[in-house]
């Protein structure tokens, strides 16, 4: 789902916190390797400061709506002090999806059968092509049957979200459910070495 590669741009690494969206490379890699949903040419897409800074911008306000959807439990720890008010968020998420309206367009090519291509009604930058689809998909993640399976994932040093698939998932991948069960193993471990006499 777009929204949540999108907020998992930023990730732990092995040295810490890795921001994919860093900078004006990172933000064409990113691009292109999403071009199909995001509308963008991947032969030639090639961000610039400005595209970066809108759509950094607008990671930050779809991570605040995504930590007031897991709440009450704690939002991903990597950002969660530095997260823009709600409203302020919300505000922008709807705005962004808004400045570009979008039109179902029938496409049928000569040698298969028809499908719908969904196409910005007007002509629109690319940077807010891109910043609408990313807020479109934020939406209706947020306001979709996802949100209620929408979570932080609980293993040390991760700060991804994801959709919980089944009823005892507490993580985000068998990695870090790994990662978890060998810090719980160690915390077992020390706790019943210090009891002894």
């Amino acid at each position: 789902m777009l929204a949540l590669e999108f907020v998992s741009t930023v990730h732990a690494g092995r040295t810490g916190l890795v921001d994919d969206l860093a900078d004006t490379g990172g933000m064409t890699v990113w691009g292109r390797e999403h071009a199909e949903p995001l509308g963008l040419d991947a032969a030639s897409f090639v961000a610039d400061e400005a595209l970066l800074a809108e759509v950094v911008e607008l990671r930050q306000a779809v991570r605040a709506l995504f930590a007031r959807a897991v709440s009450p439990e704690p939002p991903s720890g990597a950002d969660a002090h530095l997260l823009p008010p709600f409203a302020e968020s919300l505000h922008l998420v709807n705005a962004t999806a808004a400045a570009v309206p979008l039109a179902p367009r029938l496409d049928w090519p000569a040698d298969g059968a028809p499908n719908i291509a969904i196409v910005p009604a007007e002509p629109a930058s690319e940077s807010a092509r891109v910043r609408a689809a990313l807020a479109a998909s934020a939406i209706e993640l947020l306001a979709g049957p996802c949100r209620e399976r929408l979570r932080t994932c609980r293993a040390p040093r991760c700060v991804l979200y994801f959709l919980k698939e089944h009823v005892r998932q507490e993580w985000c991948s068998v990695g870090c459910g790994n990662r978890a069960r060998a810090a719980r193993h160690y915390r077992q471990h020390k706790a019943q070495s210090a009891s002894r006499p």
